[in-house]
């Protein structure tokens, strides 16, 4: 039962958290610490709340969460008898459980098919420049720039955007994506698409969804500052924003109008980071939220 309720508690707290977490305003001054910050927020909540149900179900057999699923799977009698209220805790943990992971998996064979279904489409409107290796070059008047991102990743720009763009301007936009394609920021999105749509009544998971999807271009705009003047990154998004860039693919990581000022201001007028004290705060904070919930998974409380 104390375990029970310590993932409970644990389960509240990151739900709590994750509200609050929503409204903070240091994430634009630290956007990397911010996604992982997000991601041990959903990993632990995740754990927590199916690990609650299965740790207060399995409690006759007096062992912790995994080694009391590993007894009920093998078929041996528990020390103290079932009940009505542990059969259905049972019953609710491990369909949690399920849809979390079937929703998961789902997310991920549709972006990979989505991803397949649009490299072919590439092969027939798209074409190479020797100017830009590596770089797709999109047969449309519309302005677009978007990464394909796997393990044949691509990197594609239209013909408006080339037209619409100045060198370096390009340049910084190019970095932008293949920053993206570095980082892997698709497998960032897609626990939270799955998330999303297991929970699309939730309000909270839908903001988070959209923090890290800010935060994620925050980062790649950080890193391609590196190579490239955040001025003219800052122009190129400006531009962007006002000539009505073209959807994204869906599955795709592109320029897109939304949130377009606060990464100008942030490109143009850069606030001061964080404290050491207070990103190694955050870092301390995530590893513990991770451990947590796997460590209360094996224990007897």
């Amino acid at each position: 039962m104390i375990t029970a309720a310590a993932l409970a508690a644990l389960a509240t707290a990151c739900a709590v958290g994750s509200w609050r977490f929503t409204t903070a305003r240091w994430t634009s001054r630290a956007p990397r610490l911010a996604i992982i910050l997000w991601q041990s927020l959903g990993v632990a909540w995740g754990l927590a709340t199916t690990g609650a149900m299965l740790a207060y179900a399995v409690q006759p057999y007096e062992v912790g969460v995994l080694q009391g699923l590993i007894a009920f799977v093998s078929g041996r009698t528990p020390r103290e008898p079932w009940d009505a209220l542990h059969v259905l805790a049972m019953i609710a943990g491990i369909t949690a459980l399920a849809v979390l992971v079937v929703v998961l998996v789902t997310a991920g064979v549709q972006a990979l098919r989505a991803r397949r279904r649009h490299r072919m489409l590439l092969t027939l409107i798209a074409h190479d420049d020797p100017g830009m290796p590596g770089v797709r070059v999109l047969d449309h008047p519309g302005a677009a720039a978007y990464c394909v991102p796997g393990l044949r990743s691509q990197v594609v720009v239209s013909e408006g955007a080339l037209r619409l763009l100045s060198r370096d301007e390009l340049a910084a936009v190019l970095a932008h994506e293949a920053a993206h394609v570095r980082e892997r920021h698709d497998l960032v999105l897609l626990p939270f698409a799955a998330l999303r749509r297991a929970l699309p009544w939730s309000k909270v998971v839908a903001d988070a969804q959209a923090q890290v999807e800010l935060l994620i271009e925050m980062a790649a705009d950080d890193r391609a500052r590196r190579y490239c003047s955040p001025r003219r990154l800052a122009t190129a998004l400006l531009r962007f924003g006002t000539a009505g860039a073209m959807p994204t693919p869906n599955g795709m990581l592109g320029v897109h109008a939304q949130n377009v000022m606060a990464r100008v201001d942030r490109l143009v007028k850069p606030g001061p980071e964080l404290a050491t004290p207070v990103r190694y705060g955050y870092a301390a904070l995530s590893v513990t939220l991770v451990t947590t919930a796997p460590f209360l998974w094996v224990i007897q409380l």
